[in-house]
C-alpha cells in the first residue's frame, strides 16, 4: 500500500505540473539554453553520479522563452536518457543544437535501450512502452515536454535504434 500511495502521489504531482504548463508559465525572456541545461544537470547530479553517466553538452543558443520550463525539458529528456540505459554500459548523453531554417533544433541523444517500434504517440499523457513496474515514473514526462515546447512555438520528435539508443529533438524559434 505504501508503494501504491507513493505512485499515486507522483502521479498527482506530475498531473499538476502538466496542467500548469500554460497557466503558470513565467513571461518569456532571454534564455541561455546552456544555463537551462546546466541547471537540469545540477538537479540530476545524484543520478548522474550513481549511474556513472557521461553527459556532454555542446554549444547551445540563447532563445526567447520560459527558463524554468526549458530547464524542465532538459531535465526530463536527460533523466529519461539515464533511466532507460542499457545495463551493461554506462549511460552517455549528448546534447547539441543546430540552426536550420529559422529555428534551433536541439537534440538529446543517448546510448540507451532506445524506443521500441510503436504506433503509439509516446508524447501523449500516460503513454508508457514498458510495464509500470519496469521503470520508475508516471508516464507524464514526455507529455509535459511536448506541452512546454508547443507553448514555445516548437515541436518535439524522436528517432531511435532499439537496443542502441534514442535521440529526442525539439525545435525553438530562432531570433533574427
Amino acid at each position: 500500500m505504501v508503494a501504491a500511495a507513493k505512485r499515486m502521489s507522483l502521479l498527482i504531482s506530475d498531473l499538476l505540473a502538466y496542467s500548469r504548463v500554460n497557466a503558470r508559465g513565467i513571461p518569456f525572456g532571454p534564455v541561455p539554453l546552456e544555463r537551462a541545461c546546466t541547471a537540469a544537470m545540477d538537479n540530476l547530479r545524484e543520478t548522474i553520479v550513481e549511474t556513472g553517466a557521461e553527459v556532454l553538452v555542446g554549444p547551445l543558443p540563447e532563445v526567447t522563452g520560459d527558463s524554468v520550463q526549458l530547464m524542465q525539458v532538459f531535465q526530463n529528456l536527460i533523466g529519461n536518457s539515464i533511466k532507460f540505459r542499457r545495463p551493461d554500459i554506462p549511460p552517455r548523453v549528448d546534447v547539441s543544437a543546430k540552426r536550420l531554417d529559422g529555428e534551433w533544433i536541439v537534440t538529446v541523444a543517448d546510448n540507451g535501450i532506445g524506443v521500441a517500434d510503436t504506433n503509439q504517440d509516446i508524447f501523449e499523457i500516460f503513454r508508457r512502452l514498458h510495464a509500470a513496474g519496469s521503470f520508475p515514473g508516471s508516464g507524464v514526462g514526455l507529455a509535459i515536454c511536448k506541452r512546454i515546447i508547443q507553448r514555445h512555438g516548437g515541436r518535439i520528435w524522436f528517432d531511435s535504434r532499439p537496443g542502441e539508443g534514442a535521440a529526442f529533438h525539439f525545435s525553438l524559434p530562432a531570433e533574427g
